[in-house]
């Protein structure tokens, strides 16, 4: 069940329009009324210092705020901030929201590489962990490849036995063949590698904060109905036994 505009507009005033525009997005793409588990993975490797800089990085956890509290009821978002490694796991909540990316990366130090397996292995662990027998919409925020695209790819391929959904998200230039993996992803074939096609695509360009609300909604949540539907087809959602990711391997 969402949370109430009422407390939306108490704890997280800024977040209202957010709100409003998230919950008009879920309508159009008949998503009104569905629980997911919301979660955020952001790139803290060097080459992202001008988007946590310029405010890029705080924006997108604001909007994936505002799109978690239709989804679920704890006003909260898990976030994953990563690397060479994984550098933090947090959250974001309705009632801090104002500047927790910056007092969250201010903590973190050293800005590495850019390993996506150990931040998706991270995801996965504490889905599962949770207990919670929503679907998962994982929004995953990146600047460039993964430092191993084998590995990368071999986490995309067994984590589609489980309930998420990977929607990634990239920043920088259109035009970067650093992004060459991330358009290749759909093309992995199903169900020859994986039981359903279980991730999407997106780049919000060099100035992320310029990607209008509405549009930013329809392009996290676009492919989700589909995924759902498959999903629940291939078993993958419900009838299945969730698959831990310490027997996904490396």
């Amino acid at each position: 069940m969402a949370i109430d505009l009422r407390k939306i507009e108490r704890t997280a005033p800024a977040l209202v329009d957010l709100y409003k525009r998230a919950g008009a997005s879920l309508r159009r793409h008949g998503l009104e009324g569905q629980r997911a588990a919301v979660y955020l993975v952001v790139d803290h490797s060097g080459s992202m210092r001008p988007y946590y800089r310029d405010g890029s990085v705080q924006a997108l956890a604001d909007r994936v705020l505002g799109l978690a509290a239709h989804l679920d009821d704890d006003g909260r978002v898990p976030v994953v901030f990563f690397s060479t490694g994984v550098d933090a796991v947090t959250v974001v909540e309705l009632a801090d929201h104002r500047g927790r990316v910056d007092r969250i990366a201010a903590g973190l130090g050293h800005m590495g590489r850019t390993n996506y397996h150990l931040a998706m292995d991270a995801v996965i662990d504490h889905h599962l962990d949770s207990g919670t027998t929503d679907p998962a919409l994982v929004v995953f925020q990146t600047d460039g490849g993964p430092t191993s695209r084998l590995l990368a790819e071999k986490y995309v391929c067994k984590a589609a036995r489980l309930p998420m959904f990977w929607q990634f998200v990239g920043f920088g230039d259109p035009g970067s063949h650093q992004f060459d993996f991330l358009r290749r992803l759909g093309e992995l074939p199903v169900p020859a590698r994986r039981p359903v096609d279980n991730t999407g695509f997106f780049h919000a360009g060099r100035d992320p904060r310029r990607v209008p609300d509405d549009v930013l909604y329809d392009r996290l949540v676009g492919r989700f109905p589909s995924w759902l539907a498959a999903a629940r087809a291939q078993g993958v959602i419900r009838g299945t036994t969730p698959v831990r990711s310490d027997s996904l391997g490396t």
